[in-house]
């Protein structure tokens, strides 16, 4: 069901198409030192920054300029308290919110997410994203997690947007896992809100593959937003607990500037 959010999204969505871009910045909690304002040099390619939670981005620069996406990543957690998610949406003037992090692999039912969502998340007055769900192929996980929540929902949670992270060892498979994700909900738009290659990936590996995933997301009608994981640097992702096997698609350099992969994604697409 599109929800009658859909005039606020048009808000957000001619925002994004006066610049030109759909990318996003996938903002860890750990970020303080660093400036997402790198990400917003005038040619329009980033549009938007989110951090997992519905409180403003941790940063040098608040949200650099862009559009800030809040996100109640859990069911109700310290750091986004449920009940403080309508009045942190009108203080902050959210156009869009995302809904629940990984629930598949987290131990929520789609019955017990419909239920939540019906109840938190319809009554808000800003676009809608369903949770966000793994890459999983495992029965009743990622997107079978996402057609079972739609049918628990009956019809009755407003959404626009379906939600999915993609963690894998190939572009071939990156465009298969989305092609397939839009012939399964042809209805509603996609976001992507993670993705990169898994280890044993080098950064030189993730500069191939996103070479060929920025273009083909960025020309993808159905795709209305995509953010690599991660932003960040590879020392602070390190000093996080970040395995050193997973800083090869970190968007920062140390230093603050962005890395080989920032700067493909400061770049326009070809083609």
């Amino acid at each position: 069901m599109v929800s009658s959010a859909f005039v606020l999204l048009s808000v957000f969505a001619a925002a994004a198409a006066a610049k030109g871009g759909k990318r996003c910045l996938a903002w860890p909690w750990y970020n303080a030192p660093l400036n997402p304002g790198v990400f917003n040099n005038g040619n329009g390619e980033v549009v938007a920054i989110y951090d997992w939670e519905t409180y403003r981005p941790p940063s040098t620069n608040d949200t650099g300029g862009l559009e800030f996406i809040g996100m109640q990543r859990c069911l109700d957690c310290d750091s986004s308290p449920l009940t403080w998610l309508p009045a942190r949406l009108q203080e902050q003037g959210w156009h869009t919110v995302f809904t629940l992090n990984e629930p598949d692999l987290n131990g929520i039912t789609p019955g017990q997410a419909a239920e939540w969502y019906i109840e938190h998340i319809n009554p808000l007055p800003v676009a809608k994203a369903l949770p966000a769900v793994s890459s999983s192929v495992a029965p009743g996980q990622g997107l079978d997690w996402v057609s079972d929540m739609i049918t628990a929902c009956a019809g009755q949670c407003h959404f626009d947007y379906v939600n999915a992270h993609w963690y894998g060892v190939s572009f071939e498979q990156f465009k298969s896992f989305i092609e397939g994700a839009h012939a399964r909900f042809p209805n509603y738009r996609l976001v992507i809100s993670e993705y990169a290659l898994q280890p044993p990936a080098t950064q030189d590996d993730q500069v191939a593959f996103f070479k060929q995933a920025l273009p083909f997301l960025d020309n993808a009608d159905y795709v209305e937003l995509h953010c690599i994981y991660v932003a960040t640097s590879p020392a602070l992702a390190e000093a996080h607990g970040t395995s050193p096997d997973w800083v090869g698609n970190c968007l920062y350099n140390d230093d603050g500037s962005p890395s080989a992969v920032g700067k493909l994604v400061l770049s326009p697409s070809s083609g």
